[in-house]
């Protein structure tokens, strides 16, 4: 009988003292991703533009190309992921197709914690452009660019997750496609 009177007050002691601090729960954990390792294909057919872009992609029509020819939808299934490319010829109406970019990138300013810009010149290939990185936790399309040839053609591209933003989950897969866009942009060439 003293010996279970002793281990209920140890019990009742170490119940006390160890319930002295609050409960924290532990942050909420993300899945692991696998990032693919990089190997890239040519896209190059009868559309008047061509690049690399990698195996673990594939390459559609795009959904809202309505009517428009030479739109494509870069895929990558395992991520969620679609990068929306749509084309325009040039006709004298190059600032307006300038000035539409920039407002779809600017359109992230209320999510967005900085959108930095870089400039692309290749005079060789006849490519000028602008890439967008807009960084934010909910952010919608983390990664947007243009190319033109500044008197034919106009590309605009855009990085979308088909998710809830959460980009700080997705960072690494965001690194993986700003990687493969920029090797895209670095390929790229007018037929």
């Amino acid at each position: 009988m003293k010996f279970t009177i002793h281990l209920i007050i140890s019990l009742m002691l170490a119940f006390i003292i160890s319930c002295q601090s609050p409960y924290t729960p532990k942050p909420r954990g993300y899945f692991r991703i696998e990032l693919p390792e990089k190997s890239y294909q040519r896209f190059d057919t009868t559309y008047p533009y061509s690049f690399e872009y990698p195996v673990y992609a594939t390459i559609s029509e795009s959904k809202y190309a309505q009517g428009e020819k030479y739109w494509i939808d870069i895929k990558f299934e395992a991520f969620d992921a679609t990068i929306h490319i749509s084309y325009k010829d040039v006709n004298g109406n190059l600032i307006t197709y300038l000035e539409d970019a920039y407002t779809l990138a600017t359109k992230h300013i209320p999510k967005a914690d900085a959108i930095y810009d870089s400039v692309i010149i290749h005079r060789n290939r006849d490519l000028f452009g602008l890439i967008y990185q807009i960084e934010g936790s909910e952010v919608a399309s983390p990664y947007q660019f243009l190319l033109t040839d500044s008197t034919s053609h106009f590309v605009r591209g855009a990085l979308y997750f088909n998710t809830i933003p959460n980009n700080d989950s997705l960072q690494p897969v965001i690194n993986l496609l700003k990687d493969d866009i920029d090797h895209m942009i670095n390929t790229f060439q007018w037929n």
